[in-house]
């Protein structure tokens, strides 16, 4: 199987990031992983390693702290723990999870290769670093277990999924546009900059940018629940508001849909409401 695969790396800030690209049928994703004052935040993915390995071993790190338990953040996490001897934390939800063989869909692994198993450790609500302590976000919404962290000496918010993009189009089956809000909401009462996102890289102007990623879900919220209150359906509402489909919506079979994000909202309104 065909995959084309790219990596780069630069500085900024203080802060190194490695971006590793894979490609197949028409379909490009990227995932970044950051060091800062050593520490490594998120792994990239199992099938990224050969091109993240030179990059690991470059850096001075001393502990590995981990956004969510998908692999594309995971993947290389073994064999940072077993080469590199680094202890690993993040939330304590998916521990159990991650010492297991995962279970995740063909494309998946397509993309991002097989996870090998990891021990982590539960990280605190705040960590230190050599040079600072570190904020410990819960941020839930894109997965159950979602935290963001955010360096208070620098400023510089480490924000896995959280972003991506400013305007979301198509979501995982399991995420929640209402609970991403509220995650967003959390977020921007901390006091920060710059942000770096594990897809959309570095972020320089990153409160704004968060913001208006917020005000849009908002409006689409609110728009959504209109359109439900008139009686359209799902169905008809993802056909209004979203006419183009995505080549990730039919790789992943409907995984990746822009109905997800039209079912959360609903949902979470009937609950409001009840």
């Amino acid at each position: 199987m065909l995959l084309k695969k790219n990596f780069s790396q630069q500085t900024i800030n203080g802060v190194q990031a490695g971006n590793g690209t894979v490609a197949f049928q028409g379909v490009k994703l990227n995932v970044h992983s950051f060091a800062a004052d050593g520490v490594l935040i998120d792994t990239g993915a199992a099938s990224l390693e050969k091109e993240f390995q030179p990059f690991f071993k470059q850096l001075d790190i001393d502990q590995v702290v981990i956004t969510h338990f998908h692999e594309d953040h995971t993947g290389c996490a073994a064999y940072l723990q077993k080469e590199l001897q680094l202890p690993i934390y993040m939330n304590n939800m998916k521990l159990d999870y991650c010492k297991q063989k995962p279970d995740y869909p063909l494309y998946r692994k397509v993309f991002w290769g097989k996870r090998h198993p990891f021990h982590a450790k539960a990280i605190g609500k705040t960590f230190s670093s050599r040079n600072a302590i570190w904020d410990v976000i819960d941020t839930p919404g894109h997965a159950i277990d979602h935290l963001a962290f955010l360096n208070r000496e620098t400023g510089q918010l480490f924000t896995g999924d959280l972003y991506c993009q400013e305007k979301t189009k198509v979501i995982l089956r399991e995420e929640s546009i209402p609970t991403i809000i509220d995650s967003l909401q959390r977020v921007l009462t901390y006091d920060f900059g710059e942000v770096f996102c594990c897809h959309a890289g570095f972020l320089k102007d990153g409160r704004a940018a968060l913001q208006r990623k917020l005000d849009y879900l908002l409006e689409l919220q609110g728009k959504i629940i209109k359109l439900s209150e008139v009686g359209l359906s799902p169905n008809q509402i993802s056909k209004t508001l979203f006419p183009k489909k995505y080549p990730i919506t039919f790789l992943s079979r409907g995984e990746w849909e822009s109905i997800h994000i039209i079912n959360s909202i609903i949902q979470e309104q009937k609950f409001i409401e009840q």
